[in-house]
């Protein structure tokens, strides 16, 4: 009997006193949560497919910004808040084009724009006038633009550009009939994308003999091709290249793309900063509606960075007022400064108010 007892009260003991493991795993649990980690990644064609994205790309930066926050958590399991990742990935971007209009730059769009003689004198005039001109423009929309333009000495020529949107506005390379000719074709077109894109690389070696490594043309060229009808019809095609010093490669549509993110403690969070270009609407509500710009010519209003800000702040505020703490923005805003501009500001809600900063 006595042996019974001391039994029991052997596992008495052992029921009642403290699990060594249970500390053991609190230390680790307490250490997954304070590890900070940061690292640069490029996905490989083994995440691409884990992910389920069958043509290893992704179809858009707001895909990038949904999915990879997932992929990072389950890459980095014990990471925690302060973490910092910069991921590198394949996004496609589309070279083909959406929209077509052609358009007449009014001598009314000059004055508004305070190009006062009348027309436009440098190639990036007519970046600056469309991305006023088209606030809402997609990636795509193609715009025959009519318009003056200044060549020196006093003249003034009328020119007529097709002027693509792609990352930015760019004037397009066409080419002539004799051109088409130089690259053997018969018609001002090509019948095959692949023809077409293998002899304009070639071909722009004999256009800019003295091209620097780095510069990018943008052509745009006559496709023949039959339609779903059976019909054959010509479409305008995109072709933009790229000179590495040597030859003029092809810029694809899939491109690399890297996007930061940041662990706040519960999950993996993308950098959320919106691109917004003002709109005429805008500057009439802080009361720039005359010129639909900034003037930031000594001692105007918007001279100082502080006023501008101040203005972007109104606009920000009326135009999203939903938008969380933290919320960042890339602003295109049109100024004056003795010429037409497009310049940006970064902003960020702090306190229920827009704040200039920079990363």
């Amino acid at each position: 009997m006595k042996k019974i007892i001391y039994l029991i009260a052997v596992v008495a003991v052992f029921f009642t006193s403290c699990d060594p493991m249970t500390d053991i795993y609190n230390d680790i649990d307490n250490s997954q949560e304070a590890i900070q980690g940061e690292v640069e990644y490029t996905l490989t064609d083994d995440d691409y497919a884990d992910l389920d994205l069958s043509y290893g790309n992704f179809s858009s930066v707001d895909d990038a910004k949904t999915i990879i926050p997932g992929f990072l958590a389950d890459k980095y399991p014990v990471w925690g808040a302060g973490s910092l990742a910069n991921v590198t990935f394949n996004l496609y971007k589309s070279n083909s084009v959406k929209n077509e209009e052609a358009y007449e730059v009014a001598a009314q769009d000059y004055t508004d724009l305070g190009y006062n003689y009348g027309n436009f004198s440098s190639p990036s005039d007519l970046n600056t006038f469309l991305t006023w001109k088209y606030p809402e423009a997609n990636r795509g929309d193609l715009v025959e633009l009519t318009y003056r333009y200044y060549v020196g000495g006093g003249v003034v020529e009328d020119r007529v550009t097709n002027v693509l949107l792609l990352d930015e506005w760019t004037a397009t390379r066409e080419f002539t009939n004799a051109e088409y000719s130089a690259m053997g074709r018969s018609y001002p077109n090509f019948s095959s994308k692949d023809d077409a894109k293998f002899k304009i690389g070639i071909y722009l070696k004999t256009l800019y003999p003295f091209a620097h490594a780095g510069d990018v043309i943008t052509s745009l060229y006559n496709w023949r091709h039959k339609n779903d009808d059976d019909v054959y019809i010509i479409d305008k095609e995109i072709a933009p290249y790229t000179f590495d010093g040597a030859n003029w490669n092809l810029i694809g549509s899939v491109i690399e793309n890297s996007i930061k993110f940041g662990h706040n403690g519960t999950v993996w969070v993308p950098d959320n900063t919106i691109n917004y270009t003002l709109t005429n609407a805008d500057y009439t509500l802080v009361g720039n509606g005359n010129y639909y710009n900034f003037d930031v010519r000594s001692g105007k209003d918007e001279e100082l960075e502080s006023a501008r800000v101040a203005k972007i702040n109104t606009i920000l505020l009326n135009n999203f007022p939903n938008a969380e703490e933290g919320q960042k923005y890339l602003v295109k805003y049109a100024v004056y400064s003795g010429a037409a501009e497009i310049w940006t500001t970064k902003v960020i809600l702090t306190d229920g108010e827009y704040v200039k900063f920079e990363e």
